[in-house]
């Protein structure tokens, strides 16, 4: 055996011919572009979503945005989270998310797609690099990009509407940007070292929560069933050393959680809104109410069971436990694998707290529960990193059966799965521009009618993907006509069926 001048390790016959030589040096070749098999896959997930962010240069106001931007615009970030706080919610730390980007216009709302998705993107593609070195897992370079891409995309895209999910600030920042949050505060508990690291992972925990409570009730409702089954079942969860702070850890959280959500339901907003919706409220625990929340659930269930885009995810793990190795004989510091307790404690945390914000969403939508999208999302995040995790685990038993076979048709399922939300993600992006140049030309006549100093001007509802707009059902129904009639500085806007 020697080395030439390039490194590459030659195996020279007795006879000095060097027959090897170039055979070992041809697979020394190959080698760094097998190597990038992970980014090469991971490139199609995040095709799709720059392709997405693309299309939102065609996001323009629609639905909560028309009051949003003119509030935003009138009394600034702090005007808007007073109006959460006193008058419309309590979600405080909803209204300084949305003020953030609503403090830009429409240009904030065009831009939110592109920024909402790097960040989930990059906390969860280091929520996965940090799982995997807790769990004493050795992966090559790329694979937590490959899976954290893939989450993204399938969380994005194949959900039932695309627009609500990611395009719609309003929605995007209570119930999609929200549980990826959630997941973020588990980052200070994985990098935790020495007393200081835990101390630094208590108080983010104890934080989030807060902030969580006050952002998102579906989402604390997810956060608070996922901790109590981590305090709960610590025995079965975590390794011996590191059960004690686990729970400790998960009881900060569910303390944070609780103190924001009294916070919530305690806050002038939200006694408004209880007013406003006093009757249906009361009802929520009634049977007729809890029997209606779980057929509901039902349908819902039934819709996600059925959308075979999820195949991605676990795909992506398949991929992740076929690659994984361990990283010595001791055993990991925090998560040990231990997949039969982890999945099914996971798929019972996914069930109940599904269920449970059915439950509280179905007062305020009763029987559209089920086409009210958005609100799956806060606990759809979890049902697929079940799949990345079921995956991984039913790749590392595939390790011994042809795992040639295995990788090439996991690889394949992962392209598949992408390509198929393609179609979808063009045909909105087409109706989102043909919106656009809608919402233009009208926007265009009234500014300029207002410029003029009209006080009252026509508008025609210009809508995409289920959006509500002003004088919606046919013009019966007028909200928001009065926020658009704020944003141009008008008294009043009118039903038209004619876009000027």
């Amino acid at each position: 055996m020697s080395s030439d001048a390039s490194g590459i390790t030659v195996a020279r016959e007795p006879d000095g011919r060097g027959g090897r030589e170039r055979r070992s040096g041809r697979r020394r070749g190959w080698a760094p572009w097998w190597a990038a098999w992970p980014f090469a896959l991971a490139a199609l997930p995040l095709g799709l979503l720059a392709l997405a962010s693309w299309f939102g240069r065609h996001v323009r106001p629609s639905a909560d945005e028309w009051c949003f931007l003119p509030m935003v615009r009138d009394h600034g970030i702090p005007g808007l989270v007073g109006k959460f706080w006193y008058t419309d919610n309590g979600r405080f730390g909803n209204g300084l998310l949305v003020g953030l980007y609503a403090k830009f216009s429409v240009a904030g709302l065009q831009w939110f797609g592109l920024v909402s998705g790097v960040l989930m993107l990059g906390l969860l593609w280091a929520l996965t690099a940090q799982v995997l070195r807790r769990t004493g897992q050795s992966v090559p370079r790329g694979v937590p990009l490959l899976v954290a891409a893939m989450v993204v995309a399938v969380f994005l895209f194949a959900t039932q509407n695309t627009y609500k999910t990611f395009y719609w600030p309003a929605a995007s920042v209570s119930h999609t940007v929200a549980p990826v949050l959630a997941c973020a505060a588990v980052l200070p508990l994985l990098r935790a070292r020495g007393r200081a690291g835990r101390v630094a992972a208590l108080v983010t925990v104890a934080v989030a929560g807060v902030f969580m409570g006050t952002l998102s009730e579906e989402a604390s409702v997810v956060a608070l069933v996922v901790l109590s089954g981590a305090v709960l079942f610590a025995p079965r969860l975590f390794s011996g050393g590191a059960r004690r702070f686990a729970r400790l850890w998960s009881l900060a959280g569910m303390a944070g959680v609780g103190i924001g959500t009294l916070l919530l339901v305690t806050s002038p907003g939200s006694r408004n809104r209880r007013e406003r919706h006093g009757a249906e409220s009361a009802s929520m625990l009634a049977p007729e109410s809890l029997l209606g929340s779980l057929r509901g659930f039902a349908h819902i269930l039934a819709t996600v069971f059925s959308t075979w885009q999820y195949v991605g995810a676990v795909a992506a793990g398949v991929l992740l436990g076929l690659v994984a190795r361990r990283r010595s004989a001791r055993p990991a510091a925090l998560l040990p694998w231990r997949p039969l307790p982890l999945l099914s404690l996971g798929a019972l945390a996914f069930l109940v707290s599904g269920y449970l914000c059915t439950v509280i969403t179905y007062p305020v939508f009763g029987a559209r529960v089920v086409t009210t999208e958005r609100t799956w999302n806060d606990y759809l995040l979890l049902y697929i990193v079940l799949l990345v995790a079921a995956g991984a685990f039913l790749g590392r038993r595939l390790r011994r059966h042809r795992p040639g076979v295995a990788t090439a048709t996991a690889a394949a399922l992962c392209a598949a799965a992408v390509l198929g939300l393609v179609a979808p993600l063009v045909s909105l992006g087409h109706d989102m521009q043909v919106r656009a140049e809608r919402w233009d030309r009208q926007d265009r006549s009234l500014r300029e009618g207002a410029a003029r100093g009209a006080k009252q001007l026509p508008y025609t509802p210009v809508s995409v993907a289920k959006m509500l707009e002003p004088f919606s059902n046919n013009g019966r129904l007028a909200w928001p006509a009065q926020c658009v009639a704020d944003y141009y500085h008008l008294e009043k806007v009118t039903y038209s069926k004619r876009l000027p």
